[in-house]
This record gives structure tokens, sequence and C-alpha cells, in this order.
């Protein structure tokens, strides 16, 4: 009997070893892909480092995150920033005796096989180090072998490649890590994925916040995202959430009162999925991401999965200000608009018709036309090298293409007073809707740093895409003046200095006309006296144009690239008006932060440095810096454009005078002919700020130039948003005066003493 005992013991040991022998064999020959049967393995490279592609988070300048860039809306998060009642439920749910086994629970294995022996099948007996091995390397569909032509047999070596990559992940990582890379690389739904965008999605909180109730409510999302998602199936949800809280109480983490109490509480959700849409700052954000993919192409990054952490210069208090100033005073102007135009179309020609057939042209250039345009083929028979049978198709596309245009569907429609409405459209209604919409954008820097504070690019980013800080460019129309009178200052000539309003012609030789006149906006030119000062206060456009004649046009040109303005302009006369190039609000205020620098033009500039995601600066960003004009002569020019506030009949001397109170302001208006384009650019001491208001197109605009003059369009924008500045107590903006040059100036500035330099003629201009 003691022999029988011994051989059969000696028989079970033989066996275990020839079992463990064989396993160890297959592990092996799954792990070197042996005559390509199981596909293959991550290498040990990979298993060491595995990748989970993070957004890329873009802050202000004061801390506060402003967007993402991803193509998984994922941002990881460690194991200390993971709440106690999360790490339980996870637990229960998924692997309680998760910190006592190696990566393979043999206990859960065997039930597991036992199970699907007896027709009892329960799960696989997968750990959360097994789930993590298939969330980081798609165990289950990626590198197949040709065993997997059977299905049992390829779910089998699944799992032989789960247990061989759980066992390389806990030899390589402690259970913490394994736990936070499981809960990174889940999908919760709603375009979360990770169990930080799911804690903010859901609950806006971060995953340190999360209660028991929040926890189990996540956890039940693991399995089925969108069977147990609470906002597509709350009851199913609930009870999901309801049943993780059982299993709390079940391995004692939670009482039995506070599983009950727990259990009758609704969901306490606070719903927002993140969009590129939403949220502060989308035009910038938009602007920065361009800006980053050619960045990160060139230095080697993937901006959508690598974690980048981007720095930028913008303050998020001051964002917020600029915001709402711009969609308060836009929702007004829009109105007095529609009103303005009542029943009648907006797009008119220059004699103020209506341009016929507007729609029908502009529509032709939308991508849903030229989608339309090009998937209609022409038959074969059809020969289109004849010209008459050309001709007959292009009728034949164009009538399709608009009888498609024209069928009503139903659609969002953005609007001032109820932000969205739901309605019924054709493509054909919808363009005419939005085309009667007034445009504006708003860029905010510090002179001295370059730093762009604020900026808002558009009336609202999810309908219209268009950044009218950057991409926009228009005609700059008497903000253009002050780069005249730089020319001027520079040049010898005092702000005090006199001059006559008198006609001026200029001739142009090869042209017809052969001459040309400016007007004021006022008419002829008066006759009057009246200093440099005053005539830029009142931006009177015949003094204007003597001095461009008298400085010529190319140097006017040249000054005004040297302050900033990279755009090409023409040496044209109208350049004095701002007609001879289109320019962009960025350049435009870079360029008045010149004068308010002390005559340093320093680059406008939106990022200060770049980390990757374990917090290393890769880059960190200096702006270009340019001696542009002297100290004294960007200080005058300060002094000319106070003028606009301070001067009798100054276009800026209808600003709220809380603002102008104890405080200096440098201010330029500007409205292109017909009013296309209005144009408000503000200095105080440390801000400069510009703002432009339009149509998208240049023929949409108001009939009365007056109405839609900078002054009455942009200036407010401007006026809303610096009174909404100086009134936050959290903004270290105050109002003050200018800081004086270094040195003393060269001449006086009392220009109510009339400065002049004899009595003989040279003291006054007259032309």
């Amino acid at each position: 009997m003691r022999r029988f005992v011994n051989i059969c013991i000696l028989f079970l040991w033989g066996l275990s070893f020839v079992f463990f022998l064989g396993l160890a064999t297959l592990f092996y020959l799954v792990k070197i892909d042996a005559k390509g049967w199981f596909g293959s393995m991550p290498s040990l490279e990979k298993l060491e480092n595995p990748t989970i592609e993070n957004a890329s988070l873009l802050f202000s300048e004061d801390g506060v995150l402003l967007g993402k860039y991803y193509r998984k809306n994922r941002t990881s998060a460690a194991f200390h920033e993971l709440s106690k009642p999360l790490i339980e439920s996870l637990l229960v749910t998924e692997d309680i005796r998760f910190f006592e086994h190696a990566g393979i629970d043999l206990k859960s294995l065997l039930r597991a096989v036992y199970g699907r022996l007896i027709g009892q099948y329960k799960g696989g007996g997968s750990t959360l180090t097994m789930q993590l091995a298939e969330n980081l390397y798609r165990t289950s569909t990626h590198n197949q072998g040709s065993l997997y032509e059977d299905k049992e047999m390829g779910r089998f070596i699944t799992k032989i490649k789960e247990w061989v990559i759980a066992i390389n992940l806990e030899r390589n990582f402690t259970k913490q890590e394994i736990m936070a890379m499981y809960l990174n690389t889940i999908s919760f739904g709603s375009n979360a994925f990770g169990i930080r965008a799911a804690a903010k999605t859901f609950f806006n909180k971060k995953p340190i916040q999360l209660n028991y109730s929040e926890s189990a409510l996540l956890i039940g999302l693991i399995n089925a995202p969108t069977r147990y998602s609470p906002i597509l199936n709350r009851e199913r949800s609930i009870a999901k959430r309801n049943e993780v809280l059982h299993n709390l109480y079940k391995y004692e983490k939670i009482s039995h009162e506070e599983m009950i109490r727990r259990q009758l509480i609704p969901p306490q959700l606070q719903y927002k999925v993140e969009s590129h849409n939403t949220g502060p700052a989308t035009y910038f954000r938009s602007m920065v991401k361009n800006y980053m993919m050619a960045w990160a192409s060139q230095h080697g990054y993937d901006l959508f999965g690598d974690g980048l952490r981007i720095y930028t210069t913008l303050d998020s208090k001051l964002q917020v200000h600029a915001e709402e100033a711009l969609a308060k005073r836009m929702a007004a102007l829009q109105e007095r608009f529609d009103l303005h135009w009542e029943n009648q179309n907006p797009w008119i020609d220059e004699e103020g018709e209506e341009i016929p057939n507007f729609l029908e042209k502009t529509i032709t250039r939308t991508e849903s036309y030229q989608e339309i345009w090009n998937s209609y083929l022409p038959p074969d028979s059809l020969d289109l090298s004849q010209e008459e049978n050309k001709i007959r198709w292009e009728e034949q596309k164009k009538a399709y293409a608009d009888s498609l245009l024209s069928i009503t569907k139903p659609m969002k429609v953005f609007s001032w007073k109820r932000h969205e409405i739901d309605t019924l459209m054709s493509h054909y209604d919808s363009l005419s809707y939005y085309k009667r919409f007034l445009h504006a954008g708003l860029v905010s820097m510090d002179p001295g740093s370059g730093k762009i504070k604020a900026w808002v690019g558009g009336i609202q980013h999810r309908y219209f895409k268009f950044d009218h800080v950057l991409q926009g460019r228009r005609q700059p129309g008497s903000t253009f003046k002050p780069f005249v009178y730089t020319a001027v200052i520079d040049n010898g000539y005092t702000p005090c200095f006199e001059v006559v309003d008198n006609p001026i012609t200029f001739y142009l030789p090869d042209q017809y006309p052969s001459t040309w006149s400016p007007s004021n906006a006022g008419g002829t030119p008066s006759g009057k006296t009246m200093t440099i000062r005053q005539a830029m206060a009142r931006s009177v456009n015949s003094i204007t144009a003597y001095w461009i004649k008298k400085m010529g046009v190319q140097t006017v040109v040249d000054y005004a690239h040297r302050l900033g303005i990279t755009s090409p302009l023409s040496a044209v006369p109208a350049l004095c008006l701002g007609a001879g190039g289109d320019v962009s609000i960025y350049e435009m205020t870079g360029a008045y932060s010149t004068f308010a620098n002390k005559g340093i033009w320093t680059q406008p500039f939106f990022i200060q440095r770049i980390e990757d995601k374990n917090g290393n600066i890769i880059q960190e960003f200096v702006p270009k810096k340019v001696e542009a004009i002297s100290e004294e002569t960007a200080y005058l020019m300060l002094y000319m454009l106070r003028g606009a506030t301070e001067e009798y009949r100054g276009t800026s001397v209808g600003l709220n005078p809380f603002l102008r109170h104890g405080n200096q302001i440098g201010a330029k208006t500007g409205t292109t002919q017909n009013a296309s384009d209005g144009w408000f650019i503000g200095i105080v001491k440390n801000l400069v700020t510009g703002v432009w208001v339009g149509g998208e197109d240049r023929s949409i605009h108001f009939r009365d130039w007056h109405l839609g003059q900078g002054a009455r369009t942009a200036m407010p924008i401007w006026e809303e948003y610096m009174t909404r500045v100086y009134k936050d107590p959290k903004l270290d903006i105050r109002k003050g005066v200018f800081p004086q040059p270094s040195k003393p100036l060269s001449i006086s500035l009392d220009c109510d003493e009339h400065y002049t330099d004899s009595e003989d003629s040279s003291e006054m201009e007259i032309f």
C-alpha cells in the first residue's frame, strides 16, 4: 500500500512537472511567436515603458487650464491623486485580491476554468494587471497569429499573452502604479478617457475628490460605458452603481446603513462633455493648436498624445472680461444693425444698391456646394470634349446642387438672444442668416513684455471659426495715421506745430482720374489753423494727407514696418487714410505698443514655455525686440494719441468719464470707406488693446457712415473691457500716467502757448 501511495505521489509530481514544463514551453513559444502561430508580443522596451496617450494641456499665465489637445481626452492621474472610495470601488468590482497576487490570480483563474467546464462561466478570471495588458497592447485584436483562425484557440492564446505581459508589468511597476495606469487607460464614454477626464466630465471634480457614490457610478461604467451611461441609460446606471455599493458593503468597506443611504440618493451629476468649441479662449486655443502642430512636427513630438504642458501668456481674468465685454457690446450692436436693415439685405455696392445674386455666387464657394459639385459625375456616354456638352453638363450640375441646397432640414443656429435656436433651414437660408451678422476681434497685450493677455477672435467659435485677430486682415482706416505722424515727429516737428486745414491734391500720372484730393469726415477742409496734435485727435484727413506728401509715402511705409507692421503696404497717397494695404489687429496692436514701450518694438508672443509630461522644460520663448524709434519720439506720440481723449472734438472724448478720470489714455479710432470696418486701439500705461468690428464681407455694413464708424462700433467694446478691468480688484492693473522718458524732453509740450521756433513763416505750414 505504501508503495502504491509513493507511486501515486511520484505520478502526480511527474504530471505537475510535465504540466508546468509544458506551460513554460507554451509561454516561451508564445513569447517568440514560433512559426507565426501566436502573433507578436510587445518588445521588452515597450513592456518596461508602456505608452499611454495623453492630451496636451494649455495653461494661462496664472495657472488656469484653458483647454486640451487630444485624439482621446485623457490626462493621466497618479495614485496619490485617487480617492480612497475610488480605489476601494475598483477593487471590490474588478480584483479584490489585487494587492495579494503577482499579476495572475490562480484562485479566480481556477474558478473561471471550473465554471466553463460545468457551464456556469461567470468571467475569465482576469486581474487588473491582465486587463491593463489588454488596454495597453490590445492583445485581443492586434498582432494575431495563424492559430487565431480558431476563435477558442485565439481566446486561449490571448489569455496566455496577458499572463506573460501581466507578469512583466508586475516586475517593472508597483501595485500603485499599475492601478493608476489601469484607471488612466479606461474609456468611460462621453469622450472621457481615463479617470481624470471622467471625474471632470460627470462630476466636475478631480479624482481625489470623488466620494463612494460617484466612484461607484464611474467604476460601473468600465465594462459597458454606453449601457451604464447615466446620461443615455439612467436607470441601468443607477442599478449598476448600487451593485458596486453593495460590493463595498459585502467586503466591509462601508456600513450597511451607508450603503442604503447612498443607494437611495439620485446621482448628483454635473455633466459637461469637454469640447474645443466651449470653455475659455476658444479662438486663442485654436490659434495655438495650429502653431503647436507645426512646432511639434519640427521637434519630434505628438501634440495630441504626448501630454505636453503649454504655458501661455494669457491672463484668465482679463480673458473673461474681454469675452464678456465683446459679447455684451456686439449683441447690442447686432440688434441695432438688424433694425437698421429691417427686412432688407445688407450686402450693397458702393452706390448703396443691393448686390444682385450675392447669395447665389457666395454659396458656390462653400464646402457643401463643392462636395455636391464634385460628386455629381457625368455619364460615360457624354462627350465633354464638346463645348456644348460641357456647358449643358455644368448647368445640370448647378441645378442639381441648387436643388439639394434648397432643401430644408433641422439645424441649430447661433442667436445672440438665445445662444442657439433649433429651426428648419436650407443651406441657402442658413447662408442668408449668417451673412447678416457683424463680427469682431479683440487682442490685449502688455507693451513692455510683449505678452498677449487676452485674445477674442470672433463672436462665437462653434459657428464662426475664422479668427479676426490673426487671420483677419482689413484696411485700418485712420488707425494708420499715427504712423504718418511718427514720421513727422521723428523728423523734428513737435505736437504743437501749427498747420492750416486746406485742400491737398495728389497728381497720379498714368491713372484715371489723374488727381486725388481727400475730403474730411465733415466735408471739405475747414481752412482753420490747428496743431498737429489737434489734427490727429480730430482725425483730419486733409492734414494727414499733407504730411504724407511732405514726408514721402515710402518714408511712412518704412516707419510703419519699423513699428511692427509686417503686412505688405502699397506706397500710394491713400495710405495716409489707411487704404494702402490690409493689416491684422494683432500687428496693429503690437505696433502701437511700441509707443508705450519707449520706442522698443517687442514682438507680441503668446507662449512662455513648453514642458513634457514629466514637467521638464523643452523650450522657453523670448520675444524679439527692436529699437524702432527714440524714447522721446515714442513719448511724444503718446502725447499725440492722448489728444483723442483730451482735445476739443477729439474722436474719443466720448469715453466713459470713469475711464478718463485720473488716467492717461492714448487712443485712435478708425473707419474705412463706407464703414465696412470699425477700429479702435487704446493705450494705457500697462495695457494696449486693439478692437476691430465689421461684416464677414466688406459689402456688409451700415448704410450711414456715422453709424458704422469705429467710435460707435469698436470703441464701446474697448470701453466695456477696460471698465471691467479697472473695477476688478483681483487684477493688478490700475489707472495712472505714462512714465516720463529717462532723459528730459528737448521741447516743451504746452500746446496752449503754441510752441514756435520763430516769427517767420516756418512757424506755420500753409498749404
